[in-house]
């Protein structure tokens, strides 16, 4: 891949474009909530990109640059809880992002920027005796993708706009579902329901798909500023504006609750958001 290439890859990726020695350095905080108070804490250096938290129940999966003298290299890694430790899962010699929980094998989906700049999908084992494989060959360039039932899947395909497809893993060709989309996708199994933001008109808004009906539901706006969101609930959605962690239930939208001021611990501006049970990770991108 060219530097060019890899300065556009990285542009789309990260909403940033720069130099691919200068990523823009980020650092995971994890908040717990314990016997009504909050214990808040980093668990990744502040030294460099580490971002794309995904919470489960036993650590967090989130996606690190590594050394490498082009610049620019990601991999994906494990913070246990039980051991406070981090560990590098892929190794590889291409750029792995959004780590996500595969639920049809054991391991992870994640995007891949191959060696020629394409940017797929593919499956990462757990299991060492298994070799990584692309989930799809022919679905590109992958931003982001959720998981929902019956093998089906929503992915951010970028472009001009960028794009919400939906598809399965039964062969079946992608779906336009709506376009000049943001860049959290999530599902929402309670209300068996994909959520994503899109502009329209100059302002965002918070979506939902149905792959049942095949229906987009908008239901609230939000703030220009806000690019990242997590399920805190079935009901509820948090975001964050500056340091701050605000809250919306899907029934009663217009209510916004001030969830917690974390600007003690995150000078800079408080990114993307995962949550499971008591846990919140959180991203801070450096002043």
């Amino acid at each position: 891949m060219t530097l060019l290439q890899k300065i556009i890859v990285t542009g789309l990726l990260w909403g940033v474009i720069g130099t691919l020695n200068a990523m823009p350095a980020s650092q995971l905080w994890l908040a717990e909530e314990q016997s009504g108070s909050l214990s808040v804490k980093p668990i990744s250096a502040a030294d460099g990109y580490h971002n794309q938290p995904l919470v489960v129940d036993n650590g967090v999966y989130f996606t690190q640059q590594v050394p490498n003298p082009e610049g620019g290299q990601t991999d994906l890694f494990f913070y246990d809880f039980a051991t406070h430790e981090a560990r590098n899962l892929t190794n590889t010699p291409v750029s792995e992002y959004s780590p996500t929980v595969y639920p049809y094998d054991d391991g992870l989906s994640a995007v891949v920027v191959e060696a020629d700049g394409s940017q797929k999908l593919w499956f990462y084992p757990f299991a060492e005796t298994q070799s990584p494989r692309r989930v799809f060959d022919h679905i590109a360039p992958v931003g982001y993708h959720a998981w929902g039932k019956d093998e089906q899947l929503v992915m951010f395909i970028l472009g001009e706009p960028h794009t919400l497809q939906f598809t399965d893993l039964k062969g079946h060709l992608p779906k336009l579902v709506a376009s000049d989309i943001g860049r959290t996708l999530a599902y929402n199994a309670a209300r068996n329901l994909y959520s994503f933001t899109y502009t329209s008109q100059g302002q965002q808004w918070f979506a939902s798909f149905d792959a049942q009906t095949q229906v987009v539901t908008p239901h609230f706006a939000l703030p220009g500023s806000v690019h990242y969101y997590t399920w805190f609930d079935d009901n509820t959605i948090a975001y964050a504006i500056a340091g701050r962690i605000y809250t919306r239930h899907l029934d009663n939208p217009d209510k916004v609750l001030l969830w917690r001021n974390l600007s003690a611990y995150c000078p800079g501006t408080i990114s993307r958001l995962s949550k499971q049970g008591p846990r919140l990770v959180f991203v801070c991108n450096q002043a």
